[in-house]
């Protein structure tokens, strides 16, 4: 298997820096001997259609995960699908991802060379940070979004049902949703609102600090509105009127957000009740006047009102913002915010990837301890043969009456010279080499002394 090199001391050459990341601490190189692999495709490599023949619906992952576990190499997988990607985290016995690759094409009948152009392939850290980033939101098609990390741990939980994950794997993910708590907690990468509908609610959120207490008019039934009613129930928002053109369309609303649906022809007599409007429709004339709001604010004593038109062209007169205590905001005003949101995520970002870097260590680090674990299991297994053997053949003269005194020695002699025979032998050769360092190793591990 290939190698993992990490790094620790400055005084390391050829080192190799992990893509996409910032890393600033040069380290020595370190062997990974468990081969990890993230192989899959997403929205920058390939088309929706592509990525929908690769899909795994939730139907299909039991026996996909029975299928790709009965693979020769494969110990551990777990399956990601989602509307932008589709990606296996596996821990393979040995090898590269050839032998999932064909299982991935063979399992969703695709040519293997109509899929390879748009794959990709990360190995040992690079698989460890690819995994890191895309449960962080650094790898999604809108930066920092939070839904991602859902569907990893959605994704982890189903592979563990599916006895897809043992010891090293899990750690991985484990690990993984540790980043990125530690992301979203010390960096402001999901602090900013980078979408239409998530702006609408921020803004929202600024002018009416405390939304459940607000009453809101969402206008229209397309996939914008469902994203703000998606938000405003994240907020607890207890009070949602749905008006749209059909009320068939808004039922389906209605019924996920426990809203009540009205027709636009009703705007007028439900208007004055509402204190946060957001529109988004596709009508080419405006369905919310002056003169309608006049009389909502009559009706509400001059109560404050918050319009946020996020449709073009637009629904609400423009004339509407002449009128004291009235907030109206278009959809341009919306995008400046998003504009300077995304710079602001995209300092965070950078941000993240030094906690990522840093993590990344860490789980090497953890990874590598296995294998102290495995060499002091076999050290002291080798040591107590030894020590059974030399003790057996003791008894075995001191019931054929030899004097206790002289196989006592004997017995700390031999004992005492096998114990030491290899590292005897492993100091003269380093000490004969000439590698101070190493030499220094073996002194600190056998509790040697810099004066002995």
């Amino acid at each position: 298997m290939s190698p993992i090199y990490i790094v620790f001391f400055k005084s390391c050459v050829n080192v190799r820096r992990i893509p996409h990341s910032p890393l600033t601490v040069l380290t020595c190189f370190v062997k990974l001997y468990m081969p990890l692999f993230a192989l899959g495709i997403n929205h920058q490599t390939a088309s929706v259609a592509l990525r929908e023949k690769v899909a795994f619906s939730a139907d299909l992952l039991l026996d996909a995960y029975q299928a790709l576990l009965a693979q020769p190499t494969v110990l551990e997988a777990v399956i990601v699908s989602t509307c932008n990607r589709t990606e296996i985290y596996c821990h393979l016995k040995q090898g590269n991802c050839d032998e999932v690759i064909k299982w991935l094409c063979s399992f969703h009948d695709i040519e293997e060379h109509k899929l390879r152009p748009s794959l990709y392939c990360y190995h040992e850290n690079q698989a460890i940070q690819h995994l890191f980033r895309v449960s962080c939101g650094l790898d999604s098609l809108v930066l920092g979004e939070p839904q991602i990390l859902g569907q990893i741990k959605q994704a982890f939980a189903t592979a563990k049902q599916a006895k897809g994950v043992d010891k090293i794997v899990q750690k991985w993910f484990q690990h993984t949703f540790t980043v990125a708590k530690r992301v979203r907690t010390e960096t402001q990468i999901g602090a900013n609102a980078i979408s239409v509908a998530f702006a609408a609610v921020c803004l929202a959120k600024q002018i009416f600090s405390d939304l459940s207490q607000s009453r809101v008019l969402l206008i229209g039934a397309g996939e914008t509105i469902e994203l703000v009613g998606k938000y405003l129930i994240e907020h607890q928002v207890p009070n949602i009127t749905i008006a749209n053109r059909t009320l068939s369309r808004a039922m389906a609303l209605v019924e996920q957000f426990d809203a009540q649906a009205i027709t636009l022809g009703e705007i007028p007599n439900h208007l004055g009740q509402a204190d946060i409007i957001i529109s988004s429709t596709a009508s080419p004339l405006p369905i919310i006047g002056k003169g309608m709001v006049e009389r909502a604010l009559k009706a509400r004593r001059n109560r404050p009102m918050l319009f946020i038109d996020i449709a073009v062209p637009r629904d609400i007169e423009a004339e509407v913002s002449e009128l004291r205590d009235i907030y109206l905001y278009s959809v341009d005003d919306l995008q400046g915010i998003i504009e300077e949101n995304k710079q602001a995520r995209q300092v965070a970002a950078l941000e993240a990837e030094k906690i990522i870097d840093g993590c990344i260590v860490d789980f090497i680090s953890w990874i590598e301890s296995l294998k102290a674990v495995e060499s002091i299991r076999t050290y002291r297994q080798n040591s107590e043969q030894l020590r059974d053997d030399l003790l057996n053949r003791a008894s075995s003269a001191l019931q054929n009456g030899e004097q206790a005194d002289k196989v006592l020695k004997e017995l700390a002699f031999k004992l005492t010279n096998k114990l030491i025979h290899h590292p005897s032998l492993a100091l003269n050769e380093t000490a004969r080499s000439g590698n101070d360092n190493e030499l220094m190793l073996l002194r600190n591990a056998l509790g040697l002394s810099k004066k002995d």
